[in-house]
C-alpha cells in the first residue's frame, strides 16, 4: 500500500523524518540491522531468506552469510536508476584472505525490484576485478565479461515472487 500523502508536498525535514521512521520500522521487522543506507542490509536479509542462509554477526569481516554446510557468502547489492546506471558494487576488501567462498551480487532497479542476481565464485573476482588503492579493495562491476564467464551463474529465478 502506498502512503496516503503526496510526498511532493512534504518539506525537506519531513522527508528526512519519514526516512527515519521507515528505517525504524525496517529494523523492527528485522529486515535491516543498522541505521545506514538500507540497501546493504536489505540485500543481505533478502539473500539469506531466499537462499536459506544464516546471517553473520554485523561485526564479522569478510563474509555476510553462511550455509548449514559452512559455505560462506559475501553479499553486495546495487540499485541502478535512470540517472546512475552503474553496476559497480562496493569494494571487496581483504580479498586475498579468502574469507568468503561466493559473492552474491544483486542488481535492483530504482524501485528495489530485482533485475539480476549473480552467484560468483571467489576466484573469478580475482581474475576480473583489479585492486584499487583509492578504495583499498577490489572493484567489482557486474557487467561485461564477468557475467559472461561460465563459472558465474544467474540465479535471479530463485528470487522471484
Amino acid at each position: 500500500m502506498w502512503l496516503a500523502m503526496n510526498i511532493d508536498d512534504l518539506e525537506t525535514v519531513e522527508l528526512l523524518r519519514l526516512h527515519s521512521k521507515a528505517t525504524e520500522e525496517l529494523r523492527r521487522r528485522k529486515i535491516v540491522r543498522t541505521n545506514n543506507n538500507p540497501l546493504g542490509d536489505y540485500t543481505e536479509w533478502l539473500v539469506a531468506k531466499c537462499m536459506g542462509l544464516r546471517l553473520a554477526e554485523n561485526s564479522k569481516a569478510g563474509y555476510d552469510a553462511i550455509s548449514d554446510t559452512g559455505v560462506t557468502f559475501q553479499i553486495k547489492g546495487r540499485r541502478i536508476t535512470p540517472s546512475n546506471k552503474s553496476r559497480q558494487l562496493s569494494a571487496i576488501r581483504n580479498y586475498d584472505t579468502k574469507d568468503f567462498d561466493w559473492l552474491v551480487a544483486v542488481i535492483f532497479d530504482q524501485n528495489f525490484d530485482i533485475l539480476n542476481v549473480y552467484l560468483v565464485p571467489h576466484e573469478v573476482i580475482g581474475e576480473y576485478c583489479p585492486h584499487r588503492d583509492h578504495v583499498n579493495g577490489r572493484v567489482v562491476v557486474m557487467s561485461g565479461p564477468i557475467i559472461k564467464d561460465s563459472r558465474v551463474t544467474d540465479i535471479s529465478d530463485q528470487f522471484q515472487a
